[in-house]
């Protein structure tokens, strides 16, 4: 089967655009699926994170209110303890609803246990009775429970900054992965331009140079035109005209 030029030349520019072709829908995949994960990781551990960062606030205003309790500001307490109630039990409900995590069951259930036992404590009457103003009964008892609470969301906390860092590796390690295509295919590009280049010239501009330097010296000594090309395309039949030419050209005797 012969091969013309045009064929030779356009098989040539096909599998570069080929390799380009496989090499951009490999990286568009590898970052469609980095795309997905950032926004998959923003939607479970970022609000898991929110989530405890709330219950942490909304503890430290409470710990603050049985403080203003035991001084005896009855009013002040009670309204700051129920407003932070109110934030903790929404930053725990969002907790609750966002378990991603095989080991967040329990973590859950032992916030839910601990703050159930601090609440039972602030809840008590403090202002009038002896713990008004009992610092031994605060550390002893209720800011202990209030230590045991916020540790319980330290621990749900650090297990989503955990999640979020190894999360975090494995996106890098992704997107490197996703670079690399598009590095080998740059790479493989330019091996097989300099060997497309070099073929080009080959088998190409080589005989055409051949064939020019054998009419110019032709027409100038006479000297027959005895070029030979190994390609079986356009060229070899441009070698063959030409030497036809100059074979009828020599045997016609001047005038």
């Amino acid at each position: 089967m012969i091969m013309g030029l045009r064929l030779k030349i356009l098989s040539g520019f096909l599998v570069l655009s080929l390799m380009l072709i496989v090499a951009g829908i490999w990286s568009i995949y590898h970052f469609h699926f980095i795309g997905e994960s950032v926004q998959k990781l923003i939607d479970n551990n970022y609000q898991s994170i929110t989530a405890t960062n709330t219950m942490i606030n909304a503890l430290e205003r409470e710990d603050s209110a049985v403080l203003l309790l035991l001084l005896g500001k009855w009013e002040n307490g009670r309204s700051l303890l129920e407003k932070a109630d109110s934030v903790f039990n929404q930053g725990f409900r969002l907790a609750e609803k966002n378990q991603t995590l095989a080991e967040e069951a329990d973590l859950i259930n032992n916030i839910k246990s601990n703050y159930q036992q601090y609440k039972k404590l602030w809840q008590l009457p403090i202002v009038g009775t002896s713990k008004e103003n009992n610092l031994d009964w605060y550390f002893d008892g209720i800011h202990q429970a209030f230590l045991d609470t916020k540790a319980s969301v330290n621990d749900l906390n650090l297990l989503h900054e955990n999640e979020l860092y190894r999360t975090s590796i494995e996106l890098r390690n992704r997107a490197n992965r996703a670079t690399m295509p598009g590095i080998v295919a740059i790479i493989t590009a330019l091996i097989f331009t300099l060997m497309f280049s070099y073929l080009i010239n080959y088998f190409m501009v080589n005989p055409i140079i051949r064939v020019i330097n054998g009419i110019t010296l032709f027409l100038k000594t006479g000297e027959p035109f005895n070029v030979r090309v190994r390609t079986k395309d356009e060229i070899s039949k441009l070698v063959s005209s030409v030497q036809y030419l100059c074979s009828n050209k020599s045997e016609k005797p001047d005038k």
